[in-house]
C-alpha cells in the first residue's frame, strides 16, 4: 500500500527511480495498491497521472480517503440515504457508487460528509457546522492539516475539520490515514496475505500501518528528515527504513545491540556500521550501505529518545553519498 506525494511522485513528477523500483516489485510477484487521503481526485485521476509518470495503474488500484468515507456511511446508513456532502467530485462519486445519496446543505440527511474541495463555499461550511452541533452524525476524509499545491503548501482539509470541530464541539469519524479505515478499505479492495504500507511521513503513514496492525516501510524520499526520525514516538516508528523505494526489494538487516558507554541502550551495529549516543549526540563509525547507516542511526536514536525522553542531537551529521562504502 503506497502513500504517492513524497513516495512515488513529487508535484507532477516521479520520485527518481520510483517507476523502475515498482516495476520490479510487480515482476517479484507483489501486488501494488496506491492509497491517497486526498479525496478530491477520483481513482481514475489518479491512476492517468501514475501512468504518465511512468507508473502503470488503473482505477482499481487506487483506493482513496473518499472511498474509505462511503463505506463508513454505507455501514452505518440504509441504501440510498441521503448525505450532506461538503468536498469535490471524488468524493461525490464515491458517496453515490456506496449507493448513497449526494444533498445539500439545507436538505434533509442522514449524516454529513467533509473532504478537500477547492470550491466549498464558506456559507455551506457554516450552515454544515450548525447542523453538526444539533446533532448531524459527521464524517470526514481526513485531518490533514497541510497540502502541497503548485504555489506552495496550503491548508488542507484538516483545517476544516478544526473549525467544525471546534464551533461545535463535535469529533468526525475519520476515515483516511492514520485511522483504520482508508488501510482497512484497502485490503478489502485489493486483497494480499500480508500488507506492508510505504510512505513518507510518520505522523499519517506509518502511525497508520500500525494502526491497522501491519507492517510499514518508511522511505525517505519526502517530508521525513534525520531529525524527525530520531524523535519518532513509538507509535510513529516503521518495521522497515530505506532511503527510497528500493528497500522493497531488498534484505532488511536485524540491528545488533553494541556496548553502551552511557548506559542508556543507545548503541547499535548493523553490516559494518556502529551508532551510538554520547552525551546526546549520535556518533557514526564504520562502512556500509547507506540504507543501513540510516537503519542504524535511527535505532540508536529511539533508544536514547526511550531512555531520556530527548531528542539525540543530529546537529552536524551527514548520510554518507549513494554508492560510498
Amino acid at each position: 500500500m503506497l502513500d504517492l506525494d513524497g513516495v512515488v511522485y513529487v508535484g507532477g513528477d516521479a520520485v527518481p527511480g520510483a517507476p523502475e523500483h515498482l516495476g520490479a516489485a510487480r515482476v517479484a510477484g507483489q501486488r501494488l495498491a496506491f492509497i491517497t487521503n486526498n479525496a478530491s481526485r477520483p481513482p481514475s485521476t489518479v491512476a492517468d497521472h501514475l501512468t504518465r509518470i511512468g507508473v502503470p495503474a488503473g482505477p482499481e488500484d487506487v483506493v482513496t480517503s473518499a472511498q474509505a468515507s462511503a463505506r463508513v456511511l454505507a455501514e452505518r446508513l440504509t441504501p440510498g440515504a441521503p448525505v450532506v456532502l461538503l468536498g469535490a467530485a471524488g468524493l461525490e462519486e464515491a458517496v453515490r457508487s456506496a449507493g448513497l445519496t449526494p444533498v445539500g446543505v439545507e436538505d434533509e440527511a442522514e449524516a454529513l460528509v467533509t473532504g478537500y474541495g477547492p470550491d466549498v463555499l464558506w456559507r455551506d461550511i457554516m450552515r454544515a457546522a450548525v447542523r453538526v452541533r444539533d446533532g448531524l452524525w459527521w464524517v470526514a476524509s481526513n485531518t490533514d492539516l497541510s497540502i502541497p499545491t503548485a504555489y506552495g503548501t496550503a491548508p488542507g482539509h484538516g483545517v476544516l475539520v478544526e473549525t467544525i470541530q471546534r464551533f461545535s464541539g463535535v469529533a468526525p469519524v475519520v476515515a483516511g490515514k492514520p485511522q483504520r479505515p482508508l488501510l482497512d478499505e484497502t485490503v478489502r479492495r485489493v486483497g494480499g496475505e500480508r500488507p506492508l504500507m510505504v510512505g513518507d511521513r510518520l505522523d499519517t503513514d506509518i502511525a497508520g500501518g500500525r494502526n491497522a496492525d501491519i507492517d510499514t516501510l518508511l522511505v525517505l524520499t519526502g517530508v521525513t528528515g534525520l531529525r524527525e526520525l530520531v524523535a519518532a514516538r513509538p507509535e510513529e516508528r516503521p518495521t522497515y527504513l530505506a532511503p527510497d523505494l528500493a528497500g522493497l526489494l531488498e534484505p532488511h538487516p536485524e540491528l545488533v545491540p553494541g556496548t553502551d558507554g552511557d548506559g542508556t541502550g543507545a548503541s547499535f551495529e548493523v553490516d559494518g556500521w556502529r551508532a551510538d549516543v554520547v552525551r546526546g549526540r549520535v556518533q557514526v563509525d564504520g562502512s556500509g550501505s547507506v540504507a543501513d547507516w540510516w537503519r542504524v542511526v535511527a535505532v540508536a536514536g529511539w533508544a536514547h529518545l526511550d531512555a531520556t525522553g530527548e531528542p539525540a542531537d543530529v546537529t552536524g551529521l551527514e548520510p554518507p553519498r549513494p554508492g560510498a562504502r
